[in-house]
């Protein structure tokens, strides 16, 4: 299920979660959420980062860890 829309952010840099977002998220009586900016865009999630960054991680297999360090393929990029 996804939906988009527009926020407006007040003056103080406050905007609002849409009702459909807090109900499947759980997040009625409030709740922790977090953001990630990706330059062009601002990324929002339940549960805060942490959650997010455990299950991105998770999603990398060793192999691919493995062609990261040592820069897939690159020697320079491997000491960047």
């Amino acid at each position: 299920m996804s939906s988009a829309g527009d926020l407006k952010v007040s003056s103080r840099g406050q905007m609002s979660l849409p009702a459909e977002a807090r109900h499947r998220w759980g997040l009625n009586e409030g709740g922790r959420v977090g953001f990630l900016d990706i330059g062009g865009a601002v990324l929002i999630v339940p549960g805060g980062v942490e959650p997010l960054r455990r299950e991105i991680l998770d999603l990398v297999s060793e192999s691919e860890w493995e062609a990261a360090r040592t820069g897939f393929g690159d020697p320079d990029l491997a000491n960047e």
